[in-house]
């Protein structure tokens, strides 16, 4: 059991690190604290000028969205970036559990992503005036940690892909795209055609981002655990179809001599 554990909390930090390359302020910062802001600031003057939301409604969604760049970007990168560092075929050949080898990495992309969306929606909402109450923070906590948890599943997927392909940042930079148009950060999930609010509800982010408004509202725990509880779903799904992903992606590559190869 020991071992597992470690290379689960050890190894998924280690290579987080090493791959990633967070320690340096220059990558950081700009991508993930001072990008965030001004995309909230965007939607939210935006917003003000068509007179659809209120402030708060943009700050939140937009907050809670933004946390999908570390969750697609870094959990991406923290498996398939082995292959750029030709440590790939070391990885794959080791002894080391499949579980704790891909799913260790989620931890720290779940951490960075809390971080970003708590340092976007505290920031943003002291810019801008919005006022939500301090009662309701450990809530909003709660709902971010969930949120992040479902959109590294996704992430986890794309890692998976990562496998097989060369350039996973278009890929990312598309999934992105498409969360910020479907979830519901911009734009209420009900006012979107049919079809497109069946896909909102479907994938990441959409009922967090729910959950967070109305926990910002003054709702308790009790009064979103269904947004809560379907996002948690969500997460769990999109993360066993990503750990089937990898091993699939794994074993293809392993049959077809194509582990360095894209």
């Amino acid at each position: 059991m020991t071992v597992p554990l470690r290379i689960f909390f050890i190894g998924g930090i280690t290579a987080y690190r090493g791959l990633i390359n967070w320690l340096s302020p220059w990558i950081f910062l700009p991508t993930l604290v001072i990008a965030p802001i001004f995309q909230i600031l965007l939607f939210v003057f935006i917003g003000r000028s068509a007179g659809v939301e209120s402030d708060q409604f943009y700050v939140i969604g937009n907050a809670v969205q933004y946390a999908s760049i570390p969750c697609l970007f870094a959990m991406t990168h923290a498996i398939a970036g082995e292959r750029s560092q030709q440590t790939l075929s070391y990885i794959l050949v080791s002894p080391a559990g499949r579980l704790p080898l891909f799913l260790g990495r989620a931890l720290p992309v779940i951490v960075n992503a809390m971080f970003v969306a708590a340092f976007s929606l505290l920031v943003s909402g002291l810019l801008l005036g919005i006022d939500v109450p301090v009662s309701s923070w450990p809530g909003i906590a709660l709902v971010i940690f969930i949120s992040t948890f479902s959109c590294t599943g996704l992430g986890l997927i794309c890692a998976g892909v990562g496998l097989r392909v060369r350039e996973t940042a278009v890929l990312n930079n598309v999934i992105f795209g498409l969360l910020l148009i479907f979830t519901g950060a911009n734009v209420p999930v009900d006012q979107l055609p049919g079809w497109m609010q069946a896909i909102s509800n479907r994938i990441p982010l959409t009922h967090g981002i729910e959950a967070a408004r109305q926990v910002a509202d003054g709702a308790s725990l009790g009064d979103v655990s269904g947004p809560l509880a379907t996002e948690a779903v969500i997460g769990i799904a999109y993360t066993l179809v990503g750990y089937a992903v990898l091993r699939f992606m794994e074993l293809e590559s392993r049959r077809r001599a194509s582990l360095q190869v894209a």
